[in-house]
């Protein structure tokens, strides 16, 4: 009897064990497998989370390592390529443009018709603000009518002004040439002095007047530094400054005494009919090489050889009275004088 209690209840709790382990196996495979499914889900959410997030932080780092790296790069080449200039080396190339300049303008000469001092002083002080062309041609009419100092001195403002009415500021020139011509007489006996502490004392004659008759009309060296001068010297590096009075003083270190008048023309002339101002001809210029600001203007040859002026460009010249050896043609003179009047 106790054996067969014990069967049943055996039995029972065996069958009652293997269902409720069937059925908490069940219960406990049902749970893993729906969890399962959401871990799946949820890790390719987060994957993919993971995916966009890490796609755009990995963009920006290649970018950001790259592109500065190469950035880096090119500074890094240019001070080699634009090595600075040494002072000796800058001399050097300076009087060999002086040289090369010699030879293309062997015949380089003041751009001012005059037969004596007083004419060029007077022409020098009308040439501000025109052309050397205009005051030639302005100049015949005044020098037949007023020859000397005391002729203008003498004169009627009214009559001068309007003999000289081409050159602009004819009022404040009329004032200039008269007042200057009244010191001459009155101070120096009627002659132009040679000394450029009298000469700057004159009415409308500064350093640059003063040069260009003491270099043309008395043999005393000086550099003008006009326009044209002040352009070229500072794009050929010979100086960085502004004021005329300092660029004489550094130019005048770069040359001897002896070459500063002849330099002046060469580089006025040079400036006038090749490095223009605002188209320079560099594919015709002979002295390319030399020049550090090479390619500012045209440097196709063909196109730079139309930018020539004067004899370089096969036109007439300034001066209706040029010198025996200037290549060119004279220039016309003014409508209704006659060529050669006043000369």
């Amino acid at each position: 009897m106790k054996a067969a209690k014990k069967t049943p209840g055996t039995s029972k709790s065996a069958s009652g064990a293997t269902a409720t382990q069937a059925a908490g196996t069940t219960a406990e495979s049902a749970p893993k497998t729906r969890a399962a499914k959401p871990a799946k889900a949820g890790t390719d959410t987060r994957a993919s989370k993971a995916t966009a997030t890490r796609t755009p932080k990995a963009a920006p780092k290649a970018t950001a390592t790259k592109t500065p790296k190469a950035a880096a790069k090119t500074p890094k080449a240019v001070p080699k390529a634009a090595k600075p200039e040494s002072r000796l080396a800058m001399v050097r190339r300076a009087r060999k443009i002086n040289r090369e300049l010699a030879d293309v303008y062997p015949y380089a000469h003041p751009e001012l018709d005059f037969r004596n001092p007083f004419e060029l002083l007077v022409a020098t002080v009308l040439s501000a603000q025109t052309t050397d062309l205009r005051v030639n041609q302005t100049t015949p009419a005044l020098f037949a009518r007023y020859p000397t100092p005391e002729d203008l001195a003498a004169a009627v403002p009214e009559e001068v002004e309007e003999l000289i009415r081409p050159t602009g500021f004819f009022r404040a020139k009329t004032k200039s040439i008269m007042g200057l011509a009244t010191a001459l007489r009155d101070d120096f006996g009627g002659e132009v002095p040679g000394r450029l502490d009298d000469l700057v004392k004159l009415p409308g004659v500064g350093r640059k007047t003063a040069f260009v008759v003491l270099g043309n009309a008395f043999g005393v060296p000086g550099i003008t530094v006009d326009t044209h001068f002040m352009r070229l010297a500072r794009r050929w590096k010979w100086t960085d400054q502004d004021d005329p009075v300092k660029i004489e003083a550094e130019i005048a270190e770069i040359f001897p005494r002896s070459e500063w008048t002849m330099l002046s023309h060469r580089v006025i002339f040079h400036g006038r009919r090749i490095c223009h101002a605002r188209k320079p001809a560099c594919g015709a210029c002979p002295i390319a090489p030399l020049c550090p600001a090479y390619g500012e203007g045209e440097t196709d040859p063909e196109k730079a050889a139309k930018l020539l002026k004067y004899e370089k460009g096969g036109y007439p010249g300034q001066r209706l009275n040029p010198p025996p050896d200037y290549p060119g043609s004279p220039a016309p003179p003014a409508a209704g004088v006659a060529p050669g009047a006043g000369a």
